[in-house]
């Protein structure tokens, strides 16, 4: 009973989600313009026909690249050349502006009003001020600006809106925006199932030691929780920044996680050797990051797969498919990217596929 109690909250939970997203309609000046309502409440006076778009930062610019990559105008940041294997490859000629939020804000105005773009899009975690922020970007730089909600819960219906502003993407953002809601849904009935004598606690790490930290309630943690497993981190001020919070191995030993998963170009290599980490008896595994780590950072549409990944690594016997296959699709369906059966393995190595 309540296992279905639970399928029900989430449930309902996401629906209330849906009847508050953004709506558009259609201006007095109808063939020139639309009236968008976006996620903080502002109408926006947008082009009805809408082909050149500036992302603000690392989530949008991400999100852009999956639905309309053509109409990108500018990235946050440059792609490394391992990124670009997977990326579409207009990516790699497009001016890099910075970002609007976050401890890399340095958004570029200039070089951002030089691209001719037609709306300035901000996606990611609601922020306090953001509405008033935009109102002031706006009126500095004389371009539309509207923010998406594009967290987990909303990120669904950010590609929906995506696709009613941008010109011929609403059966793309459909396409995408399922396939979120299968995998949000079937978190909900998978995580149901398990029982709190079978809960697992996680410890998500960032940086090369280890020891930075992506406590609970940070976005950068959200797949932990959907799957039904314990953030192994709970601290009373948490950050949602990439880098998440430093601890010392003192409160590591305390919190005793049972998986830590490090990302890339860490002490992962080095960790099962180690004392200083030995003391835990907890199991390592690192998670695949290209283009983009699976689990966060930036928290976008990486931590759908994560989802599907980091629930078949802890509960195998809850979350039962191969996630090979499942790897391969994402990457079709998002990045149009054909990852080999061999590629998706080698991605594979030091989680799901670990000996």
């Amino acid at each position: 009973m309540k296992k279905l109690l639970a399928i029900a909250i989430v449930i309902a939970f996401f629906a209330s989600l849906a009847l508050a997203s953004p709506v558009y309609e259609e201006s007095e000046s109808k063939a020139a313009t639309i009236l968008f309502t976006d996620s903080c409440g502002r109408t926006v006076e947008l082009p009805s026909v809408i082909t050149k778009a500036a992302p603000s930062g690392a989530v949008a610019t991400m999100m852009f690249a999956a639905i309309a990559p053509e109409y990108m105008c500018n990235v946050n940041s440059a792609p490394s050349e391992a990124q670009m294997k997977y990326l579409p490859g207009v990516l790699s000629s497009l001016p890099a502006t910075g970002q609007l939020y976050g401890s890399k804000a340095t958004l570029n105005l200039e070089e951002l009003i030089a691209t001719g773009a037609q709306v300035l899009v901000d996606m990611g975690d609601y922020k306090n001020g953001i509405a008033e922020d935009l109102d002031r970007l706006q009126a500095q730089i004389g371009i539309p600006c509207i923010f998406l909600e594009a967290d987990l819960g909303h990120m669904a219906q950010a590609f929906r809106s995506l696709g009613q502003i941008l010109s011929g993407k609403a059966e793309r953002a459909e396409a995408l925006a399922s396939f979120i809601d299968e995998t949000v849904d079937m978190a909900a009935r998978t995580s149901a199932l398990i029982s709190e004598a079978e809960r697992v606690s996680i410890m998500y790490t960032s940086g090369p030691d280890g020891l930075g930290t992506n406590s609970k309630g940070s976005s950068q943690a959200q797949v932990i929780d959907l799957i039904g497993a314990d953030n192994a981190i709970v601290l009373e001020k948490y950050s949602s920044k990439g880098g998440g919070n430093q601890i010392s191995l003192e409160q590591l030993y305390n919190f005793a996680p049972e998986i830590v998963i490090f990302s890339e170009a860490s002490i992962y290599s080095t960790v099962e050797s180690d004392p200083a980490w030995q003391v835990l008896n907890a199991r390592y595994y690192e998670i695949p990051c290209q283009p983009y780590n699976w689990m966060s950072n930036p928290p976008s549409m990486n931590m759908v797969l994560g989802i599907w990944w980091l629930g078949n690594l802890v509960y195998p016997q809850y979350y039962d498919y191969d996630m090979t296959k499942v790897a391969q699709e994402f990457y079709k369906l998002f990045w149009d990217y054909d990852l080999g059966e061999a590629e998706a393995k080698a991605m594979l190595a030091n989680s799901t596929l670990k000996d």
